[in-house]
């Protein structure tokens, strides 16, 4: 187990982000964060009660309601809104159509990212702990030594998403993950940004196993 680590792990959907840090944390001994998951909990949690995703003083209202709780074993990683487990609705299509709009209310951000930096601080005191997202090496942990943003071309990552989700096709998710970047990227608040001192590694040619691998050695090379 390498001791005391943070692993940033930024990129954008379908990049591989989640596979890739997973097995990394794996093969560290180390605690896995998907904090795309804790926004994507905030969405589900909001759409139940028929929040109007359209007004972000009415998403900031509700915004600290909700106990949240994160799993952060890398076998058994899991969301808990309020004791129930939501591992599966927060997959949900209108889950992912969603969350960029909740994602980008400053509220939401302030709330989660306090949240994810306590896990942190609490994962530290185990070994430490990979973490996945879009804002991790530029605003939750930008004293993580091991910074990587993945990217996969554009056919790759709709590749990747349509064998994730039931009923849609690489078309359809070429058009969802472009609407998302633009969202992503865009937004006041903590957008999608490499980190400057982050390794940009391109997954699209690339095996699970080919990405594990590159990033234990960047971990060796820096940690």
């Amino acid at each position: 187990m390498v001791s005391g680590l943070i692993v940033a792990m930024d990129g954008p959907s379908g990049s591989g982000k989640s596979s890739a840090s997973r097995g990394v944390a794996r093969a560290l001994g180390l605690r896995y964060l998907d904090t795309g998951a804790m926004y994507r909990a905030l969405t589900w949690w909001m759409l139940q009660l028929e929040v109007d995703l359209g007004d972000p003083a009415a998403i900031a209202a509700r915004a600290g309601e909700p106990v949240l709780e994160m799993n952060t074993d890398p076998d058994f990683p899991g969301v808990t809104l309020d004791g129930t487990r939501v591992d599966g609705p927060i997959r949900y299509p209108e889950v992912t159509r969603a969350v960029s709009a909740v994602s980008a209310v400053p509220e939401v951000r302030r709330r989660l990212v306090a949240l994810q930096r306590e896990l942190i601080e609490a994962a530290l005191k185990e070994g430490g702990i990979v973490v996945e997202g879009r804002d991790i090496g530029t605003v939750v942990a930008p004293q993580a030594p091991v910074k990587v943003y993945l990217t996969a071309s554009e056919e790759a990552r709709a590749t990747r998403r349509s064998a994730e989700l039931a009923g849609t096709t690489v078309a359809a998710q070429r058009v969802e993950l472009a609407r998302r970047d633009t969202l992503d990227s865009t937004r006041k608040a903590d957008p999608l940004a490499m980190a400057a001192d982050a390794v940009e590694l391109d997954t699209t040619a690339l095996t699970l196993d080919e990405v594990v691998a590159e990033v234990l050695r960047l971990v060796k090379e820096r940690a």
